[in-house]
């Protein structure tokens, strides 16, 4: 069990209804902030809580304060939720992203436990470890978390580089000092495009999105924040309209990372020569860009956008207008901002 003396931390998931409540979250948050004031919303459907306090004050363990939790969410709100809690906010977040609905993961403070549920993970579980840099270590014979722990630092820092081999080193022991932030839930950013008449053409669907996540990216960075989630609404020509909503891969503030979703969200609609008249494209769970960390990457390509947006951001800053844009808007001008415009903050 969960000592009291020890930090713990809850990572719930919530199974939110396809329509969508704009209030539920809030109804999260009052539910949690009920147990406990050190509470953080992470939209679209998650909520981390330090319970540390908590514990010794409703006189109950881990466990037994997480099935408290998700039973009043079930009773008082309706919302089955799958949740994981341990001595730290990645662990408790690992635990809860292998846990099903209704159920609950719950890692003890022990050495021993941490290994037992960390060590035989693979390695792609762990935060900040994409694809790629999940392929390469592979390719190195390191396919679980225990690998990477048992290499010596120096070794993993060869591979990786100091800073991006150092942190995965940790990550791999367990260790994880990220606290939980209780500031109220982040506002929006949105932004969209009106065709002009109605749009059948695929590719004239995603040169829009790539322009709706140029100006997001625009906006975030100006304004020094960086975004966990992006939201995609089509409106059609009936006046019917289809959002899809996900969670980013990592918090970001970057153009080429969220047009990578924003096109994920646009191919999961599955649409068939659909009369498109508006895109629209909202940034979520907005936050201050010092909180963001990038996944560990060893492909210098992912570099090259980065360099060229942060050139671009610098001109635009000296001339007052996107003289830099992506090629792929050029041949309909959208890179000169002829998107509708609509991009303001959204409680």
């Amino acid at each position: 069990m969960s000592g009291h003396g020890h930090r713990t931390v809850l990572h719930l998931r919530f199974v939110l209804p396809a329509a969508g409540d704009a209030s539920l979250l809030e109804g999260v948050r009052a539910l949690l902030e009920n147990i406990t004031p050190r509470v953080e919303i992470i939209e679209p459907d998650a909520a981390v809580v330090d319970l540390t306090g908590a514990l010794v004050y409703w006189k109950r363990d881990a466990r037994g304060l997480t099935e408290l939790i998700q039973l009043r969410a079930l009773a008082l709100l309706g919302l089955h939720s799958a949740a994981g809690a341990g001595p730290n906010r990645m662990l408790a977040t690992m635990a809860c992203n292998l846990t099903p609905p209704d159920r609950r993961t719950i890692i003890d403070h022990s050495p021993d436990a941490i290994a037992t549920f960390l060590r035989p993970r693979p390695v792609r579980e762990l935060p900040g470890v994409g694809s790629k840099t999940a392929a390469t270590l592979t390719s190195y014979g390191l396919h679980r978390v225990a690998d990477v722990a048992d290499l010596p630092p120096a070794t993993l820092q060869r591979l990786l580089g100091a800073r991006a081999g150092r942190t995965l080193h940790q990550r791999a022991l367990g260790h994880d000092t990220t606290t939980v932030d209780p500031s109220p839930t982040p506002a929006s950013i949105s932004t969209e495009h009106r065709f002009p008449r109605d749009e059948l053409d695929p590719a004239a669907h995603r040169r829009v999105l790539l322009a709706l996540a140029d100006d997001l990216g625009t906006q975030l960075r100006t304004s020094g924040q960086i975004a966990a989630g992006l939201t995609c609404t089509i409106r059609y020509a009936d006046h019917t309209s289809t959002r899809h909503a996900r969670t980013l891969p990592e918090a970001t503030q970057h153009t080429v990372l969220l047009a990578r979703t924003a096109y994920a969200l646009y191919e999961s609609l599955g649409l068939q020569r659909a009369r498109v008249r508006c895109i629209a494209l909202r940034a979520d769970a907005l936050r201050p860009a010092e909180r963001a960390t990038r996944q560990l990457t060893l492909d210098s390509g992912d570099e090259k956008p980065l360099a060229i947006e942060a050139v671009a951001d610098r001109a635009r800053t000296r001339y007052g207008s996107p003289v830099i844009y992506p090629a792929a808007l050029a041949t309909e001008g959208l890179g000169r901002r002829q998107t509708s415009g609509v991009a303001g903050r959204e409680q």
